[in-house]
Parts: structure tokens; sequence; C-alpha cells
């Protein structure tokens, strides 16, 4: 199998800004629970409120296609880390609700925007029988930069004048201090096929938006409320969030490489079919056990079954005209985004509720999702 990928001066780029955004991020995201909940004294409404208002910029990402009117797509790419590094810088210094909204949205509007621009980049210059590989390298570098991050925050939570606000502030500089190099990188090459500078909808690509759309649902039950209910319900300290998120990049950095491999092995409609049935158990797991440490065990092998989704790209690749996929990938990115707009804020009103309900959601979610995989025709994966 071709490896020709690990030469590519793109490959390179995309791994070094996925890292540094894999570190921004986990950081963020590790310590907001706790700092919702013992700095800022937000309830699960209001937790639910932001990780919807987190999402808009995800579902903004179709913007991406007219910025790349008058900035080149690698840069754009820069300048979302840029943007959101800044967002992270500040989120310790804003603690209060209004203010977590604010950083939240400049750190999303960063993060959102290159992982539209790092989708698009992958799918234009490597090939369907190496854009697998390349996507879960990726995948392995940033579970790398989440132990980092974890093993840090954990270490930092040690020191006493180590805040909140000390924390984001060295994460965030150093998100910056990347994308600053990053300016100065040109990892460009002359490609085949010009992309279209419009937003493209078309009726063949029905299953792909259909797919996306379930994706980001499941995403955000998994994302808000698996942590939310450790943190709530279990009282579990920001080090044993972390020790959670250090296990689950752990495992993901052996497991993206293999997850990848296997995807090219069986293909895409297996593997899926296989991430979903997967999820129906784990999602009745959350809404049947009371037990802290049986859901912490859930939450890893959630997090395990994420590198799947990864076949809903590939798969894309296989079927789409080459000229379609940057446009695409913002299209997708922004339907995948649709429900992350909405799920987590109903999700929390639901969830004060009761915390079954969203999780039984979930398995809705993971039932239809695994019901639309028979729309993918195996005749359809040929490489072209």
């Amino acid at each position: 199998m071709s490896i020709n990928f690990q030469k590519s001066p793109m490959y390179r780029y995309l791994i070094v800004l996925s890292f540094t955004v894999a570190i921004g991020f986990q950081a963020w995201r590790t310590l907001f629970n706790n700092f919702a909940v013992d700095q800022v004294h937000l309830n699960s409404i209001q937790v639910g409120a932001i990780q919807s208002i987190r999402e808009i910029p995800g579902f903004l990402s179709l913007l991406v296609v007219y910025l790349l009117l008058i900035i080149k797509e690698h840069r754009l790419a820069s300048l979302s880390v840029l943007l959101m590094g800044v967002g992270v810088v500040f989120t310790g210094i804003f603690d209060s609700f209004i203010g977590v909204i604010a950083t939240t949205l400049l750190m999303s509007t960063g993060f959102h925007y290159y992982e539209t621009t790092n989708q698009s980049l992958t799918l234009q210059y490597f090939p369907p029988n190496e854009a697998a590989l390349v996507i879960g390298k990726t995948k392995s570098y940033a579970a790398l930069a989440n132990i980092i991050a974890g093993a840090m925050i954990w270490i930092f939570s040690t020191i006493p004048f180590m805040t909140f606000e000390y924390n984001y502030m060295v994460f965030g500089g150093f998100v910056i201090l990347v994308s600053i190099w990053a300016f100065t990188f040109d990892p460009t090459q002359k490609l085949k096929h010009k992309q279209h500078k419009k937003i493209i909808f078309k009726r063949k690509y029905w299953l792909f938006y259909v797919l996306n759309f379930l994706s980001g649902s499941r995403r955000q039950i998994f994302v808000v409320f698996s942590v939310f209910m450790l943190v709530q319900m279990y009282h579990f300290s920001i080090k044993w969030v972390t020790l959670l998120f250090i296990i689950n990049n752990i495992i993901g950095y052996f497991a993206n490489p293999a997850i990848a491999r296997l995807i090219n092995k069986y293909g895409e409609k297996r593997m899926l079919q296989i991430e979903y049935i997967a999820l129906i158990l784990i999602f009745s797991g959350y809404a049947i056990f009371e037990n802290g440490y049986i859901i912490a065990a859930l939450y890893v092998l959630d997090h395990l079954f994420f590198p799947f989704s990864m076949g809903i790209k590939t798969w894309f690749q296989k079927i789409a005209d080459p000229k379609d996929i940057g446009s695409s990938m913002a299209v997708g990115f922004t339907i995948n985004h649709i429900s992350a707009v909405i799920i987590p804020f109903i999700g929390g009103i639901l969830f004060s509720i009761s915390w079954r309900i969203p999780f039984a959601f979930g398995i809705l979610i993971a039932i239809t999702s695994l019901y639309f995989t028979k729309y993918i025709k195996e005749d359809s994966l040929k490489l072209k």
C-alpha cells in the first residue's frame, strides 16, 4: 500500500496544525465542566445553552466557501487556528455566563473553520486509498496531543497558583504561537481539479447529508451529557475527568490508524454498521446503569467508536465529483451541526427532568443511522 502521503508538505502541515488544535480544544473541554460548575456556577440548562452556542460556528461552516474567494484555503486554516488560540486564552479571564458565551464563540469559530478546511484539504490532496490513512494518522497525532494536554492539566492541578485562568492562558498561548508559524509555511501543490467557489447541493449526495446530520446528533449526546453526568451526578473531580481523557486518547493513539486500515480493508458500510450497533448498546448502558465507574467505562467505549465516522468522508470521496469536495465538506460540516445547535439546549432541559432522556434519544439516533447504511451501495465504493 502506498505511503507517499507521509512525504507530502500538506500532510506535515495538517499534522502540525491538527496536533495544535487538539491540544487547545482538549484543554478547553477538559477544564470546561469543572470551570463551569465550580467557578462560574452554571446549571445544566446554562451549560446546555453554551454548548448549543458553541456549535453555531459549525452550523455556519458553509461560509468557508465564500471566505475562500478572498483567502487561500491553507491560509484560512492558519487564521482559524489563531482565532481558536485567542478564544482559549480569554476563556478563564471572562468567568461569567456572558463571558463564557463570548469566548466560546471565538474559540469555536476557529476550531470549526479549521476542521472544515482540514477535511477539505485532506480529501483534495490525497487519493481514496490514502485519505483514510491520512485521517487515521491525523486523529492518532491528535490523540497524542490530547494525552499531553491531559497530563499537563493533571500536573497543573497539583500546583496551587495554576488557576483556570492560567491554564487557559498557557494552552491558548501555545496555539497562537503555532498558528504564527503556520503563516510562514506554504504546503500547497498544483491540484488536478480546481474546486468550486460556491455552495454545492446535489440530490445524489443525499445520503452523505443524512449520515452527517445523524453523526452530529450522536456526537452531541456524547460530548455534552456523558461528561456532565460524571461531574454533576457522580462528582468526578478534574483529575478523574482528565484521567478519562488520557485513557481515551492512549487507546485512540493506537486505534485510529488501525480503524483507518480496517475501513480500507472491509469498506465503509460494514464499519459504520459496527459503529451504530455498538452505539445502541452503549447508549442503552448510559440510560440503564446508575454507577459512576460503569458510566466511565461506557464513556471510554463510546470514544473508541468515534473514528469509525471517518468512513462517511472516505465513502463520499469515492462517489463525489472531485470539484465538489471543498464545498461539500463545508456543507457536510454545516449539516453535521444543525442538530448540534439544538440538542445541547433542549437536552439540557430534558436532562434536568431525567438524565435518561438524552441517552434514550441517543439510542434512537443510532438505530436510525444503522437503518440508513443499507443505502450505501457496495458498487459505489469502487475506487475511481
